[in-house]
């Protein structure tokens, strides 16, 4: 084990992009407490970071319980004598128009999605404020910033994530904290969620094009809790996005809802449209989805603030051009 070495929570470390944070974390030598909901799951995670000679930890719990994520953190602490990393990743998706679904499943996927970072931080905050540092990984989406139709909750709770996010950092700096916060928002990536979603589409959904490999992402979320940026975007599409919903929300309201419809559906029949939304899978816990084959190579990773900059001084250099051309 590296003299440096960290203890790491990272939660649904079971498969998608947190199976792969937790192998990158394990890789650097660093203690890994891996939480998810199925326990073959944890287990399945915890061999494959100990057959790589890593130390790892799985705790079976749903992250919408506040109390399983609290002893999750104590049981971390004591173990480990400390939280460096904490990870939020879970969620929980499904794909349908607003008018089919049921208030049961708006609060299930709010309950995970949004509400399963919060007790994950506040659990992590617990132990990391007591002693000064830490850092808290909030695993964001480019939908956090521009929603897209038939994944409304997911949408919703992931900008919720943002907001919540937001008003932390300014409390942490109010109390001059050392403990640090980063969002990271991520591109469409190849995970089992694309198999494991509830749907009501009709055909199987699949992420809208171009898709990003889950240990792409990893590298990116281990350089971000080691250098702690206050938000990173990850790929062009991110930034497309993102900047479409600044400049031109309306014509992106009208291009999804064409795109978005075309672009998150199959060709394939949907052989188990109820999913994982309540129940957690007994098999399928991988990084990758089954869309490998269209992988795109690893995506860049833009500092917001810098594009933000950019911005300012093309439109200023715009309105600096009109007031000359008035003159």
């Amino acid at each position: 084990m590296a003299e440096t070495s960290r203890s790491v929570v990272i939660t649904g470390g079971t498969a998608g992009v947190g199976r792969a944070v937790a192998l990158r974390f394990a890789r650097a030598g660093d203690r890994v407490c891996v939480v998810g909901r199925a326990q073959n799951g944890v287990d399945a995670t915890v061999r494959e970071i100990e057959a790589g000679g890593g130390e790892a930890l799985g705790i079976a719990g749903d992250v919408s319980d506040a109390r399983t994520l609290s002893r999750v953190a104590d049981d971390v602490t004591g173990r480990w004598g400390g939280i460096e990393v904490w990870v939020n990743n879970a969620m929980a998706t499904m794909f349908a128009a607003v008018a089919e679904m049921t208030p049961a499943e708006y609060e299930r996927i709010t309950a995970v999605t949004y509400l399963g970072h919060v007790y994950g931080t506040m659990a992590a905050l617990k132990h990391m404020r007591a002693r000064d540092r830490g850092t808290i990984v909030q695993i964001g989406s480019a939908l956090s910033y521009r929603a897209i139709p038939l994944q409304s909750a997911y949408c919703g709770a992931k900008s919720a994530v943002c907001a919540f996010t937001d008003a932390l950092r300014s409390e942490l700096i109010r109390d001059g904290s050392k403990v640090r916060v980063t969002m990271l928002q991520l591109p469409a990536v190849n995970t089992p969620q694309f198999t494991w979603a509830r749907n009501r589409m009709g055909p199987k959904p699949r992420p809208m094009p171009p898709v990003f490999e889950p240990e792409d992402i990893a590298e990116i979320v281990f350089k971000a809790a080691r250098d702690a940026p206050r938000e990173v975007w990850i790929g062009w599409p991110t930034l497309k996005l993102i900047a479409g919903a600044i400049a031109l929300p309306g014509y992106l309201d009208r291009y999804l809802a064409k795109a978005a419809y075309e672009g998150q559906v199959t060709g394939e029949k949907e052989t188990d449209a109820e999913g994982n939304l309540f129940e957690a899978k007994a098999s399928g816990h991988a990084a990758r989805g089954r869309f490998s084959d269209e992988a795109k190579p690893s995506p860049p990773a833009f500092d917001p603030s810098l594009v933000r900059g950019a911005i300012v001084l093309g439109a200023l250099a715009i309105a600096a051009l009109l007031v000359t051309v008035g003159d």
